[in-house]
Parts: structure tokens; sequence; C-alpha cells
């Protein structure tokens, strides 16, 4: 049967308007926006703003988690339970040779095991929806696998397949490290993976994830017009282990304007809608060793990613009292470490309270978290996450927030491979 005109020119259309996303990206539209040198512009959190603009749509109060394969053990299901999520995000699957999906890879016998089907009809029983998180990394891996149609198809197929199978709402993509050139390939793709899984599940979503910088901010305005219904803003990694040390996901800088207002800014100037968009925060720290136990001393070595509730005695223990930085909004502590110290930084319930309130002030359609999991044992996350569901984080005092954190028993953890422990840098 021949298809109607409409449909059988999209796609054309669409890699069109993809194209010209990519043109606007590399004639400079997105690039990091100055800080205000005139009357046009006005500074706020460390960022900008346009006079004149438009007053943001309501905010609503979307909460999108992402659980990696490597939390899915015995007792995340019951975790989750007591999580108020709107989204379940299962983290994750990936293409093999062809496009075929690597099905002896942990996070697919994860999700298809019965741990993931457990948390899939447990969340369904209790109204949250799910999503299975289908992930690229590599710019060598996405650029012959955005050069391959038939590859893609072969994905697009199988992650449909999957997708009706487990009984999950929807897909995510998150393709991480790619090329400016195979941007609008990636739209496209985005656009045909929705068109696809909306024929099998008519009412599924597809969501991405992009990172909090300009490549990301290209790629999010290249799957918003290929039709993706949420763009989860990574928002976080603005440090890593090999930069200085400082927060994860700024509000503000004390070395810089590369914050989380900036990247907002970003995907504004880039056209994605805000209603569709997710700000994603951490669930995780990063400590260095450093030369001295004060904030913002020199790290003398690389740094690596520090999760609360692999850290509860710290936490909860007979350490010092974390200091909250409202600056950054971070809590720092220092630790002795040998003959040295080590510094953290880790976002909590208190500092995570006020970027929270920006996903409010811009508008946005809700905020999320990577990654779900991380928080087990220290139950104020949970209130948190409650209270911004629940729109319940107004006119709240920060500084009254820095309650002491409750621990909850230690449960088993898992290996946690380092190169998934969080996304590249802004």
């Amino acid at each position: 049967m021949r298809r109607p005109m409409a449909m059988r020119r999209r796609p054309v259309i669409v890699a069109c308007l993809a194209v010209a996303v990519v043109a606007v990206v590399v004639a400079g539209l997105v690039l990091a926006p100055p800080r205000p040198t005139s009357a046009d512009a006005q500074p706020s959190g460390g960022s900008f703003t346009l006079r004149g603009s438009l007053a943001p749509p309501l905010p609503g109060h979307e909460v999108y988690g992402f659980v990696p394969y490597w939390e899915m053990d015995a007792g995340i299901a019951d975790h989750l339970a007591g999580t108020d999520l709107s989204t379940l995000a299962l983290f994750s699957v990936t293409h093999g040779r062809g496009g075929h999906l690597v099905t002896g890879a942990p996070g697919y016998r994860k999700i298809d095991g019965p741990i993931g089907r457990r948390m899939i009809s447990e969340a369904r029983a209790r109204g949250t929806r799910t999503e299975l998180v289908y992930t690229s990394f590599g710019e060598t891996k996405n650029g012959s696998f955005f050069a391959a149609l038939s590859a893609q198809n072969t994905t697009i197929t199988e992650l449909v397949r999957l997708a009706a199978d487990l009984g999950v709402d929807g897909i995510n993509v998150d393709v991480e490290q790619l090329a400016i050139g195979d941007i609008p390939a990636y739209g496209l793709f985005v656009g045909r993976l929705r068109e696809a899984v909306r024929a099998r599940i008519p009412t599924a979503q597809v969501s991405v994830a992009t990172t909090a910088n300009q490549g990301g901010a290209a790629m999010a305005a290249a799957a918003s017009v290929g039709g993706a219904d949420r763009i989860f803003v990574m928002g976080y990694d603005y440090r890593t282990a090999g930069s200085a040390p400082g927060a994860s996901a700024p509000l503000d800088r004390h070395d810089g304007i590369k914050d989380l207002p900036w990247s907002l800014d970003l995907y504004r100037v880039a056209g994605v809608p805000v209603e569709r968009t997710i700000l994603g925060l951490p669930l995780y720290g990063m400590t260095w060793p450093v030369s001295g136990p004060e904030q913002g001393a020199a790290a003398t070595g690389r740094g690596e990613v520090w999760i609360p509730r692999r850290n509860l005695d710290i936490l909860t223990g007979a350490a010092p009292a974390p200091t909250y930085d409202p600056v950054e909004a971070v809590e720092f502590l220092a630790v002795p470490d040998g003959a040295g110290w080590r510094a953290i930084y880790v976002d909590s319930p208190t500092s995570l309270t006020p970027k929270l309130r920006l996903a409010n002030d811009r508008g946005l359609a809700g905020a999320g978290f990577w990654a779900i999991g991380y928080e087990r044992g220290l139950p104020d996350y949970t209130r948190l996450i409650a209270s911004f569901r629940a729109d319940t984080l107004k006119g709240v005092d920060v500084a009254a927030e820095a309650t002491p954190i409750t621990p909850l028993p230690t449960v088993p953890t898992l290996p946690m491979p380092s190169t998934l422990a969080a996304s590249p840098s802004p």
C-alpha cells in the first residue's frame, strides 16, 4: 500500500531541519554565552538572561530516574517502591556488529532478567512509567553506526521488539561522543525510532539524554526536531577525574562560567523546548587527593567518583560534618588520607534543593537523577524527591534544611565500571 505523500516526505523534511540545526551550531549560535556586557543582558545565577524574553511556562514536576545495571541487585526493587519517580529508566542495552543488540552484555541480562522484569511490573502497578535505555558511546563506534542505515534499522527493530516484550512505556537514547557531522543522522535516528515504537506501542515516548555542553545542546535540538518527547540534560560532570576539584553540578562557579544556568541557556538558545526538558542532577560526588584540608586545595592526583551509599560511615559517622558551599551549591568534606588529605565534593539534599528550584524557575518539565540507588541508606534524598514531585520546595530556606543525614541499614554493593559512573564533562 502506498503511503500518503505527507508521510513519505516526512523523513526528508526532518533531515533538512536536522542539517539546519547543525548549521546553526557551526555558525556559532550555540556557543558559550558570554557574561553580560551591555544593557541588553542581566546577570542571573552566574549566567545570563535576555530582556524581553517570554516568561517560561509553568514548571512540571516529573522525576526521571536512571537505574544502572550495577545497582540492579536484590534490594533495588524495594528501594524503588519508596521513591516517587514519574519515569524509571533502565540502563542499558547497546548494539554490536550489524546493529544487533548485544544480548550477552550485563545490562541486557539484568533488564531482561528477573530483577529487571520485577522493577517494570511493580512500577506499572504503582503508576510509574518505565523506559528502556539504549546507549552508544565512543566517536568511532558512533561514526560507523550513524553512517550505516541498515545497522540503525536493525537496532530500531530489535529495540522495539525488546520494549514490547518487556512491557515498558518508552525508550531513552543515550548517545555520547558524537562528531558534529553525525548529528543530523542522530536526529533522524531518534525520529525513526519514535515512529517505529509508537507503531508497536501507541502511547510510547522516546527520550534522549544529552550532555550539558555545546555538543549536547546541538544533539538535543536535533532530537527535539526529530520528535523526542523528553530531553534529559545531563547536568553533571562539570568536574571530572582530570579536572581541578569542585562541584560536579555547580549552580555557580568560583572559577568560571560553565555551570547549570549556563547549560540551560545553551539549550534555550539552541531552541530546545523547555516544556520537554528535564534537568538531570547527580546523586554522587567526586573525590581527589589534595594538598591540604581547605576547600579549593589543589589536586595532587586524579579524582574518582564517590558514591554516597558506599560511604555511609563518612556521611553518618564521627567524621566532621560537611561544609555547605552556597556558591557552587555543594557539600565539601576533607578527610585524612595517609600522610595527606582527600577532598570530597558531593551533592546532598541541601545542595540539590536550589538546583531543583532552578528547574522550576526555568519552567522545565521536571528534574531527574543519575543514578537512583546511589542514595540508598540515606532517606533524606528520598524525601527531597517526594517534595519536588509534590511542589513543596518553594519558599524553603536552604540553610534550614541542613539537617543531619539519617542512615538506614547498609545494602550490598555491586561493582560499578568506572567508565560508566558518569558522562563526559561539559
